[in-house]
């Protein structure tokens, strides 16, 4: 397992061990942006209870700590405006997937990769959660 895969199981067992300890929501969502981004520049962007970890140059991991996924998308609306007033685009995408502590760390990524590549192949959409993967099958 490479640093980058390592860094994540350990991220994500983590909340799993604070949500099932303090009953704690969280909310796991992946951002794509065409253009890289600088963590500094992003994370002003956030809230300061977010979390925000650069998995490559485009896509970022992003922990909505005591958010539940309702609330997770509300705060995905206001970052993409910030984003968009920012950048003066409106590439930048977000996938939520619905908090489950018995997927694993490759199932949750692979989800949001699944959930972001949906949510780009539809110019309207721009932030979605799982259900986008009911249409796909």
């Amino acid at each position: 397992m490479g640093d980058l895969a390592k860094h994540f199981d350990v991220l994500i067992k983590k909340h799993y061990y604070i949500h099932e300890r303090y009953g704690v929501d969280v909310t796991f969502a992946l951002l794509y942006h065409a253009e890289p981004l600088s963590i500094d520049v992003i994370g002003g962007l956030l809230r300061l209870s977010d979390h925000l970890h650069q998995v490559d140059e485009n896509h970022y991991f992003i922990v909505f700590d005591f958010t539940n996924q309702a609330n997770a998308h509300k705060a995905s609306q206001n970052l993409l405006c910030r984003l968009d007033d920012h950048f003066r685009d409106t590439e930048s995408c977000i996938a939520l997937d619905a908090f489950d502590t018995t997927k694993s760390t490759p199932i949750v990524l692979r989800r949001l990769q699944q959930i972001l590549s949906e949510v780009r192949k539809r110019p309207r959409v721009r932030i979605d959660n799982e259900t986008i993967l009911d249409g796909r099958m």
